[in-house]
């Protein structure tokens, strides 16, 4: 079984599903309307009332996890973020309460991996696996577009604009009229007319709606009798002049509407009008699947060692033209190093073996600062199936490659990061001076100090190795560590 929790803009929702088949079926899905997005402040912090709510909610979840943790059958659970957590200026300084709430890391996804995410699960529940299809999920802090062929996706952009801005923004004190509603859709225009040609009809042959925002508008269009019944320009403007008709959010009464949920979504009709209208669409057909059901199919990959994340690896050192020989003999060595040093788990494991893979794609760009560039390429990069954190850590490695460690001092406080540091740079120490060294001839330690053993032939017949080696003990020296070297027959 696999655990999904989506701590969304609007809503913060947990699925836990068992692979069955061909499918995951869901077990159990728990939602609570936390409205993350309402709760950011002027200065775009969370507030003390929105994060005590989240809170609350993460342990909720909590408890709900706790009944399957123990289950031999819960393989995995992971809680992903996405909008309003990438944007609060105080986001990273919550993130600690949270984790400790819900008993589990939070990952804060960027826009593009979220998408990634939205379409996986989108294609794991339809039928025809070759068709070419647009996929669309209107959130809550962010709006995402992906145009994919069967499984495989061939354009993915994430747009700063969602339900609840939106809403805030042009229905004021919860008035709704003509005016502000085609303002509302004009404003969320202008997000997508530069980005809408790649999306048009003619690349792709239906198009889906994966949010909850876009089903529940589908469903009050079908049982209100609206228009032509479907998700469609008729089918919206029917909805968008009954809304107006009321006037105002709190006197909404109409069956498949919650009240809870009517103000976010005139917002979110705004934004879908706008799309239609921006990317041509004739009809959108709504799907019971999106980023949650996309986590539990990444999960079940992984588990498989089918990890997307080593396609994105590959991809990048192949447009970088970086040299897989070499990459790969660093990897290979510095990932036995790192095992050697005992590390207290397993967090750091793939991601210096995929550092080193990459740690010289940087050179493209200069062959004497490419550690640099490189850090800060794979902190940018859009890396499908990885988070932020992961690609700061990767970019901290990749950066800590080489020359002085001041420069990640406040890093290696963790204990298993200043080991994964230890053994890519002794690594890369040894192939720089051309020793091909299996890990089993030499003996590395940490503790509170570093221990090396290195073969007295290497020293003799590699003159630039001892000079590197007391470079290395005196970068070590400067962040407070020891670093013994001795040599033996």
């Amino acid at each position: 079984m696999y655990a999904a929790v989506d701590l969304g803009s609007n809503s913060f929702r947990l699925h836990i599903g068992k692979h069955d088949g061909d499918a995951i079926r869901v077990l159990k899905s728990v939602r609570e309307p936390i409205r993350l997005a309402a709760g950011l402040d002027a200065k775009g912090n969370l507030t003390e009332a929105a994060m005590q709510s989240a809170l609350a909610c993460l342990r909720n979840f909590q408890t709900v996890l706790a009944a399957y943790r123990f289950d031999p059958q819960l393989d995995a659970v992971r809680v992903v973020a996405t909008s309003t957590l990438r944007v609060a200026r105080n986001g990273a300084a919550f993130l600690p309460a949270a984790e400790q709430a819900i008993g589990y890391p939070i990952e804060i996804i960027s826009g593009e991996e979220e998408g990634r995410l939205i379409y996986m699960g989108v294609a794991s529940t339809l039928a025809d696996a070759s068709e070419r299809r647009l996929v669309i999920d209107i959130g809550g802090g962010s709006t995402e577009i992906i145009l994919g062929h069967g499984p495989d996706i061939e354009r993915v952009e994430s747009f700063s604009i969602g339900t609840v801005k939106q809403s805030l923004s042009f229905f004021v004190g919860g008035r709704i009229d003509a005016v502000s509603f085609e303002a509302a859709i004009l404003s969320a225009r202008s997000h997508f007319e530069d980005a809408a040609p790649p999306y048009h009809p003619q690349f792709w042959k239906q198009a889906y709606g994966s949010s909850g925002t876009i089903r529940a508008i589908a469903d009050i269009i079908a049982k209100n009798c609206l228009g032509d019944g479907k998700l469609s320009a008729a089918g919206l403007d029917a909805l968008k002049l009954r809304f107006i008709a009321f006037g105002q959010v709190a006197r909404i009464d109409m069956p498949g509407l919650r009240p809870d949920r009517a103000s976010t979504i005139i917002g979110g009709l705004a934004i879908l009008i706008a799309l239609l209208r921006e990317l041509d669409i004739d009809v959108m057909q709504p799907v019971e699947a999106g980023l949650r059901m996309g986590v539990m199919w990444d999960l079940y990959l992984r588990s498989m060692q089918r990890d997307r994340r080593e396609e994105s690896v590959v991809a990048l050192a192949r447009k970088f033209h970086v040299d897989d020989d070499r990459g790969a003999r660093v990897a290979a060595l510095a990932s036995a190093m790192y095992a050697q040093l005992k590390p207290a788990g397993d967090g750091c494991a793939k991601l210096l073996r995929w550092s080193a893979l990459l740690h010289e794609m940087g050179m493209v760009v200069s062959q004497t600062g490419y550690h640099k560039h490189a850090a800060y390429m794979i902190e940018n990069a859009d890396l499908p199936g990885f988070t932020t954190r992961e690609q700061r850590v990767m970019g901290k490695l990749i950066l800590a490659q080489k020359g002085n460690l001041r420069k990640v001092a406040e890093a290696l406080s963790d204990t298993d990061f200043a080991k994964a540091v230890l053994a890519l740079r002794v690594a890369i120490l040894l192939m720089h001076a051309r020793i091909d060294a299996d890990a089993d001839e030499l003996k590395l330690r940490m503790k509170n100090r570093i221990d090396l053993e290195i073969r007295r032939e290497w020293v003799g017949s590699h003159p630039t190795v001892s000079y590197w080696i007391e470079k290395e003990q005196e970068w070590w020296d400067e962040v407070g560590i020891d670093f013994s070297v001795r040599s033996v027959p």
